[in-house]
C-alpha cells in the first residue's frame, strides 16, 4: 500500500464532527484573551483582526484540499464542509464584534459600508458566502444537482480572493503578512487551473490514440 493509500485508510476512521468542536475553540480563547488583557491595548481592534486571519487561514485551508488530492493522493474531502462552515463561523463572528463592539453606531455602519473601499470589498465577500454556507449539506446538493452546485460553489474562490484583498487594504500599505495570504489564496486557484489543463491534454492524447 503506497503512503496515500495509507493515510486515507486512517482518514477515513476519522469522524468529521470533532472539526466543529475544535474549530470553534479559538474564538472562545480570543474573547478570553480580550477580557483578560491578553490582546494588547486595543483589544477589540485586535479580536477583529484574529478573527479575520484565523479565516482567512482556515479557507486557505480549505482550497488546499483539492490540490493536495489531485497532486499528492491524500484525500481530506470529508472535512471540507466543516472547515468551509467554520470560515463563515470565524468571519460572521468578525462582522459581529466589528458591528457590535467596535463601530456600535448603526449611521456610521453604513457610511463605513459605502465610503471605506475595503469595508465593501469584506462586506460582499460575506455576502457571497452566505449561499454557500446555506446549501452546505447534502439536502442542498440532492435539489439543486452536482453540476449546478458546483457551479454555485465556484463563488468559494471569489469570495477567498476578496478576503485576502480586504485584510491586504485593511493593514494599509503593502505589508508583507497579508500579500503572502493574497498569494497562497492565488497560488492554490492557479493549482486548480493548472490541474484542469493537464487532465484536459490527457484527454486531449486519450482521443488522439
Amino acid at each position: 500500500m503506497s503512503l496515500p493509500q495509507s493515510v486515507n485508510a486512517r482518514l477515513r476512521r476519522v469522524p468529521a464532527w470533532p472539526v466543529y468542536l475544535v474549530g470553534v475553540l479559538p474564538v472562545f480563547w480570543f474573547f478570553y484573551l480580550g477580557l483578560t488583557g491578553g490582546l494588547g491595548p486595543e483589544p477589540i481592534r485586535a479580536l477583529e483582526q484574529e478573527l479575520g486571519r484565523l479565516s482567512l487561514q482556515v479557507l486557505i485551508a480549505v482550497l488546499a484540499v483539492t490540490p493536495l488530492r489531485k497532486f499528492t493522493g491524500i484525500s481530506l474531502l470529508k472535512f471540507r464542509r466543516a472547515l468551509g462552515l467554520l470560515v463563515f463561523f470565524y468571519v460572521a463572528v468578525h462582522l459581529a464584534v466589528w458591528l457590535f463592539l467596535d463601530v456600535q453606531i448603526w449611521n456610521q455602519i453604513w457610511k463605513d459600508i459605502v465610503k471605506r473601499p475595503y469595508v465593501t470589498i469584506g462586506m460582499v465577500g460575506l455576502v457571497l458566502m452566505v449561499p454557500l454556507a446555506m446549501t452546505s449539506n447534502d439536502w442542498s446538493l440532492r435539489r439543486l444537482g452536482a453540476g449546478s452546485w458546483r457551479r454555485l460553489h465556484r463563488l468559494t474562490y471569489v469570495a477567498a480572493v476578496l478576503g485576502a484583498v480586504h485584510f491586504v487594504m485593511l493593514r494599509k500599505g503593502w505589508q508583507l503578512e497579508p500579500i503572502l495570504y493574497l498569494l497562497a489564496i492565488v497560488a492554490l486557484l492557479a493549482a486548480r487551473v493548472r490541474w484542469r489543463e493537464l487532465r484536459g491534454a490527457a484527454k486531449m492524447r486519450r482521443v488522439g490514440s
